[in-house]
């Protein structure tokens, strides 16, 4: 929401910030002393420099960061490698995912400080405190302005629109079996249509010109005509699985800034999503890794989050930007789905979906 989400990244799928969050120690175990506590994220973790000094010098822990692509895969690589963990700390899985992380044995129990303070809504496994929530965003289809002005055509504001003729081969969307918001958008249509329907509304998706590329970068940055990226790139895509949060970015990190974002959000697309953090099983590191957990839900790091990567925070009382609020407000009426029917489902969902978009 990841979203976030950079040896070059672009916030929350929108990668126009560059942050290096290395420490220069090696990772070393408890018992060496290690200084070093190691996060393992997707693409778009970010965080003030000033707002992580502060934290390196309070705790005397560097921070190191091991950035393992999309969130799909960064879970997955962390499934493989949990007998020797990458890290200490994992940040990026979301409620798309999560059982396939708690199924796989991936955290070990930590309750952090201020865990207390999070908001009830977002709270989770509360028995065994495997995963923490961050953060919360919301998975939607973005849209360029100046393409549907230019063309005298209004865009999309639900998913019925997408499959109407005029749209057609103007959809670009990430890999649900690699990518979170791909994941996110297949799941967002599951619950829209229901188990005996999102497979048909696929099938006029796909007739209607769908595009399907594996991950958010290439999604946003080369294929999307409405991004930064997009204009370097050329993308000719008008429409993009993006998050409701990223118009912000493309206006805060714009030279010079415009008056209004250039891209805006359907909607009636949205799907919300979640993003935890754990402590590693295994971790070298235990001790730095909690307190490296504690860090991601003080009111600093909480405050600091939304310009970062553009999602919203889930302590009360942390800050959201105005700029925030008024280019990314959160969708009224997302689409939502119980943890319990993702687990059940999902794995089989995407299966389908594969057998069916990409064959």
């Amino acid at each position: 929401m990841s979203i976030t989400r950079k040896a070059t990244v672009f916030v929350v799928g929108l990668g126009l910030v560059t942050l290096s969050a290395c420490g220069s120690a090696d990772s070393g175990s408890d018992n060496g002393g290690s200084k070093t506590v190691t996060l393992v994220s997707h693409n778009s973790w970010a965080v003030s420099k000033g707002v992580l000094a502060a934290f390196e010098k309070q705790s005397g822990y560097k921070v190191k960061v091991l950035e393992d692509g999309d969130a799909g895969q960064a879970v997955n690589k962390a499934i493989l490698t949990k007998d020797n963990p990458q890290g200490d700390v994992f940040f990026g899985v979301d409620n798309t995912l999560l059982s396939r992380a708690l199924d796989n044995g991936l955290f070990q129990s930590y309750d952090p400080k201020g865990s207390d303070l999070i908001l009830p809504e977002y709270r989770v496994d509360q028995d065994k405190h495997r995963v923490t929530p961050i953060d919360t965003g919301d998975i939607c289809v973005n849209y360029d302005k100046a393409y549907f002005s230019e063309h005298k055509l209004t865009p999309p504001a639900t998913y019925d629109d997408l499959i109407k003729p005029e749209y057609k081969n103007l959809l670009v969307t990430e890999n649900a079996s690699t990518s979170s918001p791909g994941l996110g958008f297949l799941l967002g249509t599951a619950a829209k249509y229901g188990d005996g329907g999102w497979e048909g509304y696929w099938k006029k998706l796909k007739a209607n010109g769908v595009k399907v590329v594996d991950g958010w970068e290439q999604a946003y940055n080369e294929e999307f005509s409405g991004s930064a990226g997009g204009k370097k790139a050329k993308g000719d895509r008008p429409l993009v699985v993006s998050y409701a949060s990223s118009p912000p970015a493309e206006v805060i990190y714009a030279d010079p800034k415009p008056k209004t974002a250039p891209t805006g959000v359907a909607m009636g697309t949205c799907f919300r999503q979640f993003e935890y953090a754990g402590l590693l099983s295994n971790a070298k590191n235990a001790e730095g890794g909690k307190a490296l957990l504690d860090f991601l839900l003080t009111k600093e790091f909480q405050d600091d989050m939304p310009l970062n990567m553009f999602v919203y925070p889930v302590r009360e009382a942390a800050q959201v930007p105005p700029e925030f609020t008024k280019y990314g407000p959160q969708a009224k009426n997302p689409e939502t789905m119980d943890p319990a029917k993702i687990a059940d489902n999902r794995d089989d969902w995407v299966k389908s979906w594969t057998s069916l978009v990409l064959k």
